[in-house]
C-alpha cells in the first residue's frame, strides 16, 4: 500500500519512535485567541497510533 503522504507531513518521528503532530486550528483565525491558548497551540503534541495505521500512513525507515 501506498503512504498518505498528505497526512505524513503533518506528522514526525521523534528520534525514540514517538510521533509528533502540531496541535489542530493554528492556521488562521488566531487574533481572537488568547496569548496563553496561541501558546498552547504552538507546541507539538503526542500522537497515538497503532502499528496497522503506522505502516499505512508513515513512511518505511531502514
Amino acid at each position: 500500500m501506498k503512504t498518505n503522504k498528505s497526512f505524513t507531513k503533518r506528522l514526525r518521528v521523534s528520534k525514540r519512535g514517538k510521533i509528533i503532530a502540531r496541535a489542530p486550528g493554528q492556521n488562521h483565525f488566531n487574533a481572537k485567541e488568547s496569548g496563553s491558548g496561541h501558546m498552547r497551540r504552538g507546541r507539538a503534541v503526542g500522537f497515538a497510533m497503532n502499528q496497522e495505521n503506522r505502516s499505512r500512513f508513515l513512511p518505511r525507515s531502514n
